[in-house]
């Protein structure tokens, strides 16, 4: 299979970019025309996204080109958050047959996780508000696009990002959004006494996560009450348990590398799971054909300072690896039988030609 991405960033939204990114991939690739094209647009582009996408379309040689516009996009090669650009993976396909058991890829620029789409297919992919989205080579009328790609398989890779505060504790009073007493305190001095204690006076609830679950998406604190209460962005019924968590940039590169890590041994292996912590040294003879990653704008170089630690590990382990991605608002990825919104985390899909 070949494959190869580039990212390409100019002084104006102009549909030469998105034909500058194309064509530079092909070359990479090999290739004089691709299959399929994956184009992703900085939102400079969303108010006349269907030029670009055309001139992607025409440099491929094809109409099989999807993706959407996101707050920032990147590559193996770097990322860019704050000029026009346009991002593009191409590749020529081994085979015309899509597997049923394929991701969906679904781009969305709505404000939350559309219902039609919550359990239905398995579907993993990007939102990012108000952002332009399209398939076929076409932009989307109603800000969503959806595709599968042909002749491959794929492992998914989901990192929080978050670290656990502690237990599980029993939610004992609540009111729908508001949180009043957790584990036999008020909620404020539940959250403050899981926190380190060089946290507890200024705490950065910006980057404090409520969780009914540790696999189950964090839940953002709105605000801090005089009455000791805690008003989140879901609503709590007593009886149910919850567990703080904080995102802080170590952990999350800590955890991005030990997936990472166990992914890598999975494919030298020839396994179809995934486990969640790191192993013996990795292999690097095996690699993915290419992948994808949607990340969130809060996670990238904003989190890491000034650098995506993500994108890092991702270059470490799987060196030989082109990558296409893009930050988002919100990553979209299956739980428990469900489609969910997640936020503040790095969704990463290796892809594998299903035919060696």
């Amino acid at each position: 299979m070949k494959v190869a991405t580039a990212l390409v960033a100019g002084h104006r939204a102009e549909p030469e970019l998105a034909h500058a990114a194309v064509q530079a991939a092909l070359a990479e690739a090999g290739l004089e025309r691709a299959d399929n094209v994956i184009l992703f647009l900085s939102r400079d582009f969303s108010r006349h996204a269907q030029p670009a996408v055309l001139a992607a379309a025409r440099a491929a040689g094809c109409l099989s080109v999807g993706g959407c516009t996101a707050s920032g996009l990147f590559t193996e090669r770097g990322w860019q958050l704050d000029q026009p650009a346009a991002a593009a993976l191409v590749f020529a396909s081994t085979s015309n047959q899509t597997s049923p058991d394929a991701p969906l890829l679904s781009f969305s620029g709505h404000g939350r996780l559309p219902f039609e789409w919550q359990d239905d297919a398995p579907r993993t992919g990007l939102l990012d508000t108000d952002a332009v989205a399209w398939s076929h080579g076409r932009t989307t009328e109603n800000g969503c696009a959806e595709f599968r790609l042909p002749g491959l398989t794929s492992r998914l890779i989901r990192t929080s990002g978050l670290r656990l505060l502690g237990d599980a504790q029993p939610v004992e009073r609540c009111l729908n959004h508001e949180v009043s007493q957790v584990g036999g305190h008020s909620a404020v001095d539940s959250l403050y006494r899981a926190l380190p204690a060089d946290l507890r006076k200024q705490p950065p609830l910006h980057q404090i996560a409520a969780l009914r679950h540790p696999d189950e998406p964090g839940i953002a604190i709105l605000s801090v009450n005089t009455d000791g209460s805690l008003t989140l962005a879901d609503s709590f019924a007593e009886g149910e348990t919850i567990i703080w968590a904080i995102r802080q940039p170590l952990a999350a590169e800590q955890e991005m590398r030990q997936a990472l890590a166990s992914a890598a041994m999975a494919i030298t292996a020839g396994r179809t799971t995934i486990e969640t912590t790191a192993g013996p040294t990795v292999n690097r003879k095996k690699q993915p054909n290419f992948a994808l990653m949607f990340s969130c704008i809060g996670r990238g170089p904003l989190f890491y300072g000034n650098d995506d630690r993500d994108l890092l590990a991702f270059r470490e382990t799987f060196p030989d690896t082109p990558l296409l991605g893009a930050y988002g608002t919100g990553q979209i990825a299956p739980l428990a039988g469900r489609n969910r919104l997640f936020h503040n985390t790095a969704l990463t899909l290796l892809f594998e030609s299903a035919h060696v």
